[in-house]
């Protein structure tokens, strides 16, 4: 990586990229670490979509871009939107604490992650 890219920002980004990736698997597999999901074939395309959108962010905050951070986060609200969606919809089960805990924890954890590219903000070009 560029010597150049703050550790955070390396950190954040590579988190992105590797929770997307957990998406995407979950969203075909419809079970990770004993997480379940809906066997409806739309989750599977909503839940690859959503970690595809996650992984994108990743990469486009790696570019260390104004542009792309501000890309990063809209792709992140919509992370967060669908996955909202998904549970309104109920297509992600929330009927075990597991699953509970696991939509709230990851929506937090991708809202923590758009604040922390806004927060950096001065540190893209």
């Amino acid at each position: 990586m560029n010597k150049g890219l703050p550790w955070g920002i390396i950190i954040v980004a590579s988190l992105m990229i590797l929770f997307g990736l957990a998406e995407v698997v979950t969203g075909f597999t419809r079970n990770f670490f004993g997480i379940t999901t809906s066997s409806a074939s739309v989750f599977t395309y909503s839940g690859a979509t959503i970690g595809a959108f996650y992984i994108a962010a990743g990469l486009l905050t790696l570019t260390m871009r104004k542009w792309a951070a501000a890309l990063a986060i809209v792709l992140l609200g919509a992370d967060i939107v669908g996955r909202v969606a998904l549970v309104v919809g109920g297509l992600y089960p929330t009927g075990s604490l597991e699953n509970t805990l696991a939509i709230i924890g990851g929506t937090s954890i991708a809202v923590i992650f758009a604040i922390y590219i806004g927060w950096k903000w001065k540190t893209f070009r």
